[in-house]
């Protein structure tokens, strides 16, 4: 029997730097948020393809096979499809404007290439996670949505077509001759600076302009000159939609509740701004040219810093905003993706204890002093405090890296974190004679260098293991070397990577820890192979002196990317994408290994 669900990988991205949606090379957009990345769904039959809403527009063609595309160097999505009685396309893109107060929309845009085609068209909304009733009301033009829910959400839908009211979603048939086009604007009716009246086409040209030389102009600002530049440039254009215009925050992934695994319970929500994750998209933002991102996170980093009292430590993710509750629920009336339940919003993780943030934070800051701007006074004064707080907390224990639920423990990964953190803030003092109380920061530095290489080093495995006590590996020390600790030819670190192929790689594919062995996650099931773990093992295997292995194993990952080059967080047995997607890990662990890789072949 054939699933009534798309596979997660059918799908494209677009996004006004507010919020992203989904759109399945069917052109049926299955997920939307609105007005924020976070904001509750008005689409989301991903999630539950009966109750969720979708706004599809699909021509009537038998048999047609379907290309989608974007429109080169641009985050503007084509659906075509082609077949012997005609060629039809949909453009979709959510206009960008450059200051300009208009309404947030969704555009819409449908033509016929050859022949005389037919198109149905259904917008379907269901408000607050379709939790929410609505009324839907035509006018001539428009159809208006008004949830009933507390959201308070309305959405005007405004198109030349005639559209009727079926159980509350506008719909139409329509015919277009060759070279003919019609448009659809869905768009926040609360808005009282739209774009008023009938011109639907004008509006839908102006916003198409400009909304490509927004992406083409932002595209051509990248340095990156190597191998790969168009699955480079593609990554780095699926990380800007990720990120907040208005805040400068990034938020972890497109979605949230995508299954780690079809029918489990690894559910999550990643719409939100996790301090590691960020960090990473700022390193790897900053390798590309891009200064400006990297600033506006600064900026908002900063804002977090000053929330920071006396004995607190950072939250380990935050709202898009910088809010700090993010409570975590289930909709038990969702289904969940092919029956993956339950589907979670908020994430309870907010209040774990993960201590490795504050050296990716630190890494990303003192290369943002190199590459971008010297860090200023007040910051300094504030991450002086965090640093501080790290080495008195170093040794607790914590969730760790992948957020485990069944008990803290005593990373490895976090204890080399602690180390980063310290390291950083001392190189950045010296660097920059910055005042800081470098007698004990020093001492800390030493303190965990030595703990790691005596008290995480097993010699029944010949190899760092994942925590105290433990004898499993764990793929998150294939950072041990990108972040210098470790320099890639030492022989113990060889030994390591070693067992961790033995391990956990499968062919060119890793996982980042076994289920069952070593730290519990407190979850049932399995799950894929982590896909930034696999661009991790590139990077390692290049700096271990093998460049030209690195590179078949490169280039296979890339063959996994969807057709769009989009990648979710993980991948299943038979190379299907799983999780939620697209996953801002994998994107930036693609820039950094193709910009080491690229370096070490010459």
């Amino acid at each position: 029997m054939t699933s009534p669900y798309k596979p997660i990988e059918d799908y494209g991205l677009i996004g006004d730097l507010r919020t992203v949606a989904l759109v399945g090379n069917d052109a049926s957009i299955d997920y939307l948020c609105f007005p924020d990345f976070d904001s509750p769904a008005v689409f989301c039959a991903i999630l539950d393809h009966k109750k969720g809403g979708h706004f599809q527009i699909s021509p009537v063609l038998d048999g047609a096979r379907r290309k989608q595309i974007y429109l080169p160097d641009t985050n503007v999505l084509l659906t075509r499809f082609l077949s012997h009685d005609g060629v039809a396309e949909v453009s979709d893109f959510m206009p960008i404007h450059a200051g300009e107060k208009v309404a947030q929309a969704l555009v819409r845009r449908v033509k016929t290439v050859r022949g005389e085609v037919r198109f149905r068209m259904t917008c379907q909304p269901r408000f607050d996670y379709a939790r929410a009733a609505h009324e839907a009301r035509v006018s001539p033009g428009e159809v208006l949505f008004e949830s009933k829910g507390a959201d308070g959400i309305a959405l005007r839908l405004r198109t030349p077509v005639e559209v009727k009211i079926v159980d509350g979603a506008a719909v139409a048939e329509f015919t277009l001759q060759a070279g003919q086009t019609a448009a659809f604007v869905l768009e926040d009716a609360r808005a009282t600076d739209h774009p008023s009246g009938g011109d639907c086409a004008g509006y839908v040209s102006s916003a198409f302009k400009e909304t490509v030389n927004f992406w083409r102009t932002w595209n051509r600002r990248s340095t990156y000159t190597g191998r790969w530049r168009e699955i480079v440039g593609r990554s780095a254009l699926a990380l800007k939609l990720l990120t907040s215009r208005k805040h400068g925050s990034v938020i972890a992934a497109a979605t949230f509740s995508l299954p780690e695994e079809v029918g489990g319970e690894r559910n999550w929500d990643y719409r939100y701004t996790w301090i590691r994750d960020a960090s990473f998209t700022l390193y790897a933002f900053m390798r590309l040219g891009y200064t400006e991102e990297a600033s506006a996170f600064m900026r908002w980093i900063e804002e977090r810093c000053r929330e920071f009292g006396e004995g607190d430590a950072l939250q380990i993710m935050y709202g898009v905003d910088g809010r700090h509750k993010l409570t975590e629920e289930t909709l038990p009336h969702l289904e969940g993706y092919r029956g993956s339940s339950p589907v979670r919003v908020g994430n309870g993780a907010w209040g774990q204890l993960q201590l490795d943030i504050y050296g990716e934070l630190m890494d990303s800051v003192y290369l943002y002093n190199k590459y971008g701007e010297p860090v200023h006074h007040d910051l300094w004064v504030n991450l002086v405090k965090l640093i501080d707080w790290v080495c008195k907390n170093w040794r607790r224990k914590d969730e760790g890296i992948w957020e485990v639920r069944g008990g803290a423990q005593e990373f490895l990964y976090s204890r080399l974190m602690c180390w980063v953190a310290v390291d950083r803030g001392i190189r950045l003092a010296v660097k920059r004679s910055l005042p800081a109380p470098l007698e004990s920061w020093l001492k800390v530095r030493d303190e965990i260098y030595n703990e790691i290489w005596t008290v995480f080093w097993s010699k029944e495995r010949n190899a760092f293991i994942q925590h105290k006590g433990s004898s499993t590996v764990d793929a998150s020390n294939l950072l041990m070397p990108l972040v210098k600790f470790i320099s890639p030819t030492d022989p113990r670190w060889l030994a390591t990577l070693k067992a961790i192929e033995t391990d956990l790689v499968d062919d060119s594919l890793v996982y980042r820890y076994k289920v069952g062995e070593g730290a519990s996650d407190g979850l049932a099931g399995e799950e894929g192979t982590f896909s930034i773990c696999s661009f991790w093992y590139v990077e390692c295997v290049a700096r271990s002196g093998d460049p030209q292995k690195a590179r078949f194993l490169f280039e296979k990952m890339l063959g996994y990317a969807n057709h769009l080059g989009l990648y979710s967080e993980e991948l299943g047995p038979a190379g299907e994408h799983l999780g939620n997607f697209p996953q801002a890990f994998t994107h930036l662990a693609l820039i950094s290994s193709a910009f080491e890789l690229n370096r070490r072949l010459g």
